[in-house]
């Protein structure tokens, strides 16, 4: 078991750009035709045991996130503001270690008549169950 000489201040876990299709959006055409978005997720937790075992016991599975924010985005939304508000409230109640959580969720090529990369909302959310 490896022993850390200072104490891990703070320790993310993360995905970036998961690439999906869905159906979320105000007009019934974005949820009929659907559209692609990029969803990035960090995880705020005290993965120290995880340094020191080397153990996937004691650490957070980059696919059960994964599986999590594909199921949410299944979910077909209006806003993409009620879509990263119900993923990160899942994060936070799925994994209790968790102490805060940020997800980024880009809608690309948004219908709005802009040249841009896209648009898109990030929410960050703290686990008040962790602060006791």
């Amino acid at each position: 078991m490896r022993s850390f000489t200072m104490r891990i201040n703070s320790s993310y876990i993360y995905i970036r750009r998961i690439h999906l299709h869905a159906f979320h959006g105000v007009m019934p055409q974005e949820r009929q035709v659907g559209a692609d978005f990029l969803v990035s997720l960090r995880v705020k937790y005290n993965f120290a045991q995880a340094a020191a075992t080397d153990d996937v016991a004691d650490t957070l599975s980059y696919a059960d996130l994964f599986e999590l924010v594909r199921r949410e985005m299944a979910t077909p939304s209006k806003l993409l503001e009620h879509v990263a508000g119900r993923i990160a409230e899942k994060v936070c109640q799925t994994w209790s270690q968790v102490e805060e959580v940020t997800v980024q969720i880009t809608k690309q090529n948004p219908p709005m008549g802009a040249d841009c990369d896209g648009a898109g909302v990030e929410i960050h959310l703290i686990n008040d169950k962790t602060k006791a």
